[in-house]
């Protein structure tokens, strides 16, 4: 099918469970919330070799926050639950703890599957003078800090997500590849419950799975490398008039919301000029247990 005159193929994204934890970071202004939300979603690109994934979801103003704060809403996700604690302690108090003003609260909400007592945990820093108090009906510890009072909430919800919901945008040079998947993922910044882990939202590197050397877990997907085109050996199965692609990987709460960042995504990226096809990846069904199939988005 077309959309905007761009090649929607007939292929799916291969997506597969993962544990999601969502929470909300606030400070005392929208500055500090976002500085220290970005130090906590660092080197989260991809679980091949990043301890997990991460992003940010979205930003929360004072108005919807519990402690009338600005704020944003992180994610972490891990294919293990106790790696992905494991992450919410280290990540949290190495990044958050450490931030200027923070306060940690959980947003997962009526979603959460089960809760994790990663506040509870945290609040020993405090070294036996941390207390539990009561923010709008939400149990937090306030640890003293030299700044004042560092607040978390005692729990953190988190649940079954999906994660690898993908797909590639095939422009006739790199400049038209790399507008149109920067506005791609500004149009999934909307999408509530997703987050794009990579840097900037955009995988330049693209992947297979293995490798000829036993020390890399994966390795450039050659059939997708431009540069590769023609050369002797290689089975490169990039058309003669795309000369720049771009990965958007996407993470979330669940199948249906990553289906619908996905549909966000190249609703936006097809109107781009230069964009020739919209591709998706995928190991025939051997990697996860989903499959979102590219024509059925629209």
């Amino acid at each position: 099918m077309q959309l905007n005159n761009v090649e929607i193929e007939d292929t799916f994204a291969e997506a597969f469970d993962i544990f999601v934890s969502r929470f909300l970071i606030t400070a005392a202004t929208e500055k500090f919330a976002r500085i220290a939300a970005d130090e906590t979603v660092g080197f989260g690109s991809s679980v091949i070799m990043c301890p997990a994934e991460a992003g940010i979801d979205r930003y929360v103003p004072p108005s919807e926050t519990p402690d009338g704060r600005p704020g944003y809403i992180v994610m972490i996700c891990h294919p293990k639950k106790d790696e992905l604690e494991h992450q919410l302690l280290e990540r949290i108090g190495q990044c958050v703890l450490t931030s200027a003003t923070t306060a940690v609260f959980d947003a997962m909400g009526d979603d959460a599957e089960e809760k994790l007592k990663v506040g509870f945990k945290l609040k020993f820093f405090g070294d036996g003078f941390e207390s539990k108090d009561e923010i709008v009906g939400r149990t937090v510890y306030k640890v003293p800090i030299m700044s004042g009072d560092f607040i978390i909430e005692g729990e953190l919800g988190i649940k079954r997500g999906v994660a690898g919901g993908n797909f590639f945008i095939m422009a006739e040079n790199q400049a038209s590849a790399l507008v149109a998947a920067e506005v791609a993922v500004d149009a999934i910044e909307n999408v509530v419950g997703t987050i794009t882990p990579f840097p900037g939202g955009i995988v330049a590197s693209g992947s297979k799975i293995g490798s000829k050397y036993k020390f890399m877990a994966a390795s450039t997907n050659e059939k997708f490398c431009p540069t590769l085109r023609g050369v002797e050996g290689v089975v490169c199965e990039v058309p003669q008039e795309i000369n720049g692609i771009y990965e958007i990987v996407i993470d979330g709460l669940g199948e249906k919301e990553v289906a619908a960042a996905m549909k966000a995504g190249i609703s936006a990226a097809v109107k781009v000029p230069g964009v020739k096809r919209i591709y998706a990846g995928n190991y025939d069904g051997t990697l996860g247990a989903y499959q979102i199939w590219l024509e059925k988005l629209f």
